[in-house]
């Protein structure tokens, strides 16, 4: 079951909303002075209902949410207007009244799971503490609501799942786990913010079909918050666009997409990947990039191959597999296996084998992108983890320019992570909070001993200029930055180095459409500058289909289909590749007039000078006493 926006049923006009918020201002308080990041913010959610708030980050759709049940960090405040829920505003409620509403009344899908999880309990006694918590069940009743939770937030063997910890589950995993404790109470209204961003889009399409049968079956409404346009257009009746704490445009989801009418609307709906994907670059380009890159392949040959071939052990060790023809793959992949031991879920339970990664074969070229798709738990991850040797193969082999990766040595070893480095989904956990973004960036230099102060000073700066960032943020700290000021952090510190292969696994997955284009944007532009060589892991098809030359598509731990990208979007052979292709938000939605929905390198340009009017652009008239006016700051900083 699939709801497009448009033909899903649209609880009337004359009906009371269920929510509505008036005139709502939040303003935080930070050693700077007061931050205003909502401003007169004003939408409505009726019972039945699927309303979703699009903006980038930083635009105030979180804080919009988070407001509503008195979420907001300890600086934030709600200034100003109102929040009506069932008729009584509940913008000054107490405490107490709050606590009595949220779970009952009003529940919450957080976005990121391992914040929202408490690692040292296992997963179904946090759902089941929320059970018992809200009145719903106690004891047996309660286990048994657990496991069913478990199975419709699409967990396969939910039973041994709700026995586990939440880092035996994957991302996606735990992602399934917060929403089975959200809807765990049946509550009125579910906020979700973004609640599928780190799924695919096939148990993301499973998840949110379970929303939609909640709102339909039960009368419970959904305020979704979400970056991508595309499933908010398929899902959501009613749309709500903010930017920099305004609400700018708002209306039926369909009218909104074909006709916008605020240029901020256009941006993002040229943005977005998944309403309609376009390659960055054409194949003729790709072949130019190619060709460079193998003119420049072999930069570091002369100064790395006494360090890979040190002694007559390395050297003999090397030999056979370094005439392998590997043809102009930098990075050959033979019959990859890892199996798991997974432990029973009580101490009497024998332990089983998991297979996660099963013959797995492919070659990544100089130049080129490679994408490994699948949903979550479908093994590509393991399959990067293992090319850069961060896990160790139950059999098979991972060649560089013909050495086995794994029988180098450890002087080896740290020569080739100079040249092969990753960029991880969750920048924010891969860099240390405690470093300085200098610091951050100048670590691997110093490490490999490269350069003195002064010039790895002048590289970090270079480095910066690279990534589109100013050099002032060389003394902030990482929580002083956005999530896509991060993420170019952690692209400019993998190129530190000058690698020739960059492994993204899940590099834009957590980003809003006009930073995730502002990213993939510069990784192409990296690639053709300096002729690197992607393998892109991720379950995003859209992105795929913009970036990668290759995709293999991964099911169970097996490739099961492998070709040209184009190909596989155009004539996918396997039934598990075209349920995925089906599965892409907003793929079925045409866009009356796309022509005049934004320039396509204009959605790509930066967004951090204010657009002319931001101000709601109303589907009928604008509301009396409002004046255009540019607004430069806002947010939550």
């Amino acid at each position: 079951m699939t709801h497009t926006a448009g033909t899903a049923h649209l609880s009337p006009r004359t009906a009371t909303p269920l929510l509505q918020i008036q005139d709502l201002d939040v303003t935080f308080t930070t050693s700077a002075g007061d931050v205003p990041a909502v401003r007169g913010a004003n939408l409505a959610v009726y019972p039945g209902q699927t309303v979703a708030i699009v903006g980038e980050s930083g635009s105030g759709k979180s804080t919009t949410a988070m407001a509503i049940s008195q979420l907001l960090p300890r600086n934030g405040a709600i200034t100003g207007g109102r929040i009506d829920f069932q008729g009584r505003d509940i913008s000054r409620a107490t405490g107490k009244e709050i606590l009595a509403l949220r779970g009952s009344e009003i529940g919450l899908v957080p976005q990121d799971p391992m914040s929202n999880l408490n690692p040292l309990w296992r997963v179904g006694f946090q759902i089941k503490e929320t059970l018992v918590a809200n009145g719903v069940a106690t004891g047996k009743e309660a286990d048994t609501r657990v496991v069913e939770l478990l199975a419709e937030a699409g967990l396969p063997d939910p039973e041994r799942r709700a026995g586990q910890y939440p880092h035996e589950f994957s991302g996606g995993m735990r992602q399934r786990a917060l929403i089975a404790m959200g809807l765990a109470a049946r509550p009125s209204l579910l906020i979700a913010d973004e609640p599928t961003s780190a799924l695919d889009v096939t148990v993301q399409r499973q998840i949110l079909d379970h929303l939609d049968h909640l709102t339909d079956s039960l009368g419970a409404a959904v305020l979704l918050i979400t970056h991508d346009l595309g499933l908010a257009a398929e899902r959501a009746q009613h749309l709500v666009v903010m930017y920099r704490g305004h609400v700018v445009e708002s209306g039926p989801a369909l009218e909104l997409l074909q006709h916008p009418q605020h240029p901020y609307t256009r941006r993002l709906i040229a943005a977005a990947p998944s309403l309609a994907s376009r390659r960055l670059v054409s194949a003729v380009e790709r072949a130019e990039i190619r060709e460079e890159a193998e003119e420049t392949a072999y930069r570091h040959y002369e100064e790395d191959t006494p360090t890979l071939s040190t002694g007559d052990d390395a050297t003999a060790r090397n030999t056979d597999v370094a005439t392998a023809d590997d043809g102009d793959a930098i990075i050959a992949v033979d019959n990859l296996t890892k199996v798991f031991t997974i432990r029973g879920s009580a101490p009497w339970v024998p332990s089983t084998p998991f297979t996660a990664v099963d013959d797995v074969s492919f070659r990544l070229c100089r130049g080129t992108t490679t994408a490994i798709v699948g949903e979550s738990g479908s093994g590509k991850s393991t399959v990067a983890q293992m090319v850069l040797k961060l896990l160790t193969p139950t059999s098979g082999q991972v060649r560089f320019e013909g050495r086995d990766v794994m029988s180098m040595s450890r002087q080896e070893l740290f020569s080739l992570r100079r040249r092969v480095q990753p960029i991880f989904q969750n920048p924010y956990g891969t860099i240390d909070p405690t470093y300085s973004i200098y610091r951050t960036i100048e670590e691997p230099l110093r490490l490999h001993r490269i350069g003195n102060r002064k010039q790895r000073i002048a590289r970090v700066r270079d480095l910066l200029e690279k990534v589109a960032l100013p050099t002032g943020v060389m003394d902030r700290y990482p929580n002083e930055l956005s999530g896509g000021q991060r993420q170019r952090v952690a692209i400019a510190r993998a190129l530190a180095l000058e690698p020739e292969v960059v492994i993204c696994d899940e590099a834009v997955s957590a980003l809003d459409v006009l930073v995730q284009a502002q990213v993939l944007e510069l990784l192409n532009d990296l690639q053709g500058e300096l002729g690197l060589s992607y393998l892109f892991i991720t379950h995003d098809l859209a992105v795929v289909r913009q970036i990668a030359d290759e995709v293999l598509v991964m099911e169970h731990g097996r490739v099961i289909e492998q070709a040209a990208t184009e190909s596989v979007f155009t004539d996918p052979q396997q039934e598990y590749t075209r349920r995925l292709l089906d599965a892409i938000p907003g793929r079925s939605i045409e866009l009356a007039g796309s022509d005049a929905l934004g320039d396509f390198e204009e959605a790509h340009s930066p967004t951090t000078e204010a657009l002319s009017d931001v101000d709601e652009v109303p589907r009928d008239e604008k509301p009396s006493g409002e004046t255009d006016q540019t607004y430069t700051t806002g947010g939550i900083v």
